[in-house]
């Protein structure tokens, strides 16, 4: 406990988080004109005709993509006529429902929802003497059971790689830790096909059967080609999800200035080539599937070679959001609640904070790097207990104002006067704490300001709240069926 003094117990994981839509008082920020809009995504869907796209030769692909109206060359470079990407971008599914390890309290990924996770797929943690080391299967667990007791967290993904098992199992069993370790739906990525095969049984037997899991995912799947180039590994995985019933995500990291052009129009439009092309296969597997491209946007400092320019990251995030809503497709770019700091120290919650407030006019569908520093490196569980403090902050200002003779107090006006005073009435009474954010820790806030807690500085206060959390008991195990199955499928990719 805090210095003696009792506090509500943290959500546990049966506990839902808040309503996760979030339309508010303003609508989502645009940064582009209509006409620009139209012109990323017409030029876009030109240069998938004319430049094309490459698919690694001797796939099944080839004859989907054939069969679909593409013309598939010898080269592996397929060229796509607008009039099949558009009609592609008009029968893909534009939104799903993931639903927890229970099959029941569903997340949406919509043009009208965000969803906040931890992650992703990090390879270092810090040690106890604050360095950088690298992250093990227990640091996955750890960081999973921490977020399922948080109130805002919606999913859970692969946080950090177990780096001693860089394998198959290694892929595998890090979605069996996560299973393990939190109720809340999951999302999930892996280099190998292989892999999501046998994370689709695992998940089958969880749900009772393929069926099942098609009628009620229990996982959201990323897929991260190279900008414009899908490798057969890629393709595999697209193939097979979208056969199971499995919401695909596919999305690449170009790098303007390196993989794609500098400028944020040109980044932005590489990058959609290959979210298109990713939504045309998806179609050709299954019309109606759930299989949208969802591409990150960054650049190269000119300076350094590494990724930064916080204000052209920040802008394209919003460009790209912004894109994708005018196509209902679910923007798959929500940058918030990572830092390029070393280390959680004042520049990351800077950062941090300044990018989880961008969420709020960008209004992305997903928000999955939430804890993540040093470039996508290393996860800082300090890190995603204030990303999660500040997600709650979004969600109270996306709830908005309701304006009504109610709640303005007409007649309280009308009655008191304009010499009245309104400490005493039953109005105030009743919605003093309305539109308050309850941070946990910042102020000047009640309670927060008058526990005590604010003669602690932001750091001691959330490390207090971390090892109260470490602490929680761990969520209910997974059915001993469902466990067996799991390590049957383990075992088949043991060396």
């Amino acid at each position: 406990m805090r210095r003696g003094r009792t506090r509500k117990k943290p959500e546990t994981s049966v506990a839902r988080g808040p309503e996760t839509k979030h339309f508010g008082p303003t609508p989502a920020y645009g940064p582009l004109r209509d006409d620009e809009v139209a012109k990323v995504i017409d030029t876009a869907i030109g240069l998938m005709e004319s430049s094309g796209i490459v698919f690694e030769p001797g796939t099944e692909a080839d004859d989907l993509l054939h069969d679909y109206g593409c013309d598939v060359g010898s080269n592996g470079i397929v060229k796509f006529p607008r009039e099949v990407t558009r009609r592609a971008l008009k029968t893909m599914a534009h939104e799903v429902e993931i639903f927890d390890r229970n099959a029941e309290n569903p997340v949406t990924i919509s043009t009208n929802h965000t969803l906040f996770l931890p992650g992703m797929t990090c390879i270092a943690v810090y040690g106890e003497d604050g360095e950088p080391r690298p992250s093990t299967r227990e640091d996955l667990a750890a960081i999973t059971r921490l977020a399922d007791g948080l109130p805002n967290i919606d999913a859970v993904c692969v946080s950090v790689k177990n780096v001693a098992d860089s394998t198959m199992h290694g892929e595998i069993d890090e979605f069996l830790c996560m299973a393990q370790n939190t109720v809340k739906p999951l999302e999930y990525l892996c280099e190998y096909p292989d892999s999501l095969k046998a994370v689709i049984e695992i998940a089958s037997a969880v749900r009772g059967g393929a069926d099942a899991l098609r009628a009620k995912p229990y996982f959201f799947h990323i897929i991260t080609p190279l900008p414009v180039n899908f490798a057969k590994i890629h393709i595999d995985q697209i193939i097979s999800g979208v056969r199971a019933g499995i919401p695909i995500g596919v999305g690449t990291l170009p790098i303007g200035g390196a993989s794609s052009p500098i400028t944020l129009a040109g980044c932005l439009v590489h990058a959609l080539m290959t979210d298109f092309a990713a939504m045309v296969l998806g179609q050709a597997v299954e019309e109606g599937s759930f299989c949208i491209g969802g591409s990150d946007v960054f650049f190269m400092e000119p300076a350094t070679g590494a990724i930064g320019s916080f204000s052209q990251t920040a802008m394209a995030d919003m460009a790209a959001c912004q894109v994708r809503r005018a196509m209902n497709i679910p923007p798959l770019t929500g940058s918030g609640g990572c830092s390029v700091a070393r280390r959680f120290n004042q520049d990351a919650v800077w950062e941090i904070s300044a990018n989880m407030m961008q969420m709020f006019y960008n209004r992305p569908a997903t928000c999955d790097y939430l804890g993540s520093l040093d470039q996508g490196l290393t996860f800082s569980e300090p890190a995603l207990l204030l990303c999660d403090d500040m997600a709650g902050l979004l969600r109270k200002m996306w709830e908005g104002a309701e304006i009504s003779d109610a709640m303005i107090g007409t007649d309280l006006i009308d009655s008191l006067g304009p010499r009245g005073q309104f400490l005493a009435e039953q109005h105030t009474v009743d919605h003093c704490r309305t539109q308050v954010w309850n941070s946990r820790y910042l102020g000047a806030n009640i309670p927060l300001s008058s526990s005590g807690l604010d003669d602690l500085d932001l750091f001691e206060r959330i490390e207090l709240d971390l090892a109260e959390r470490r602490a929680a008991p761990p969520p209910p195990e997974l059915d001993e069926n469902v466990a067996q199955t799991a390590q049957a499928v383990l075992s088949r990719f043991r060396d």
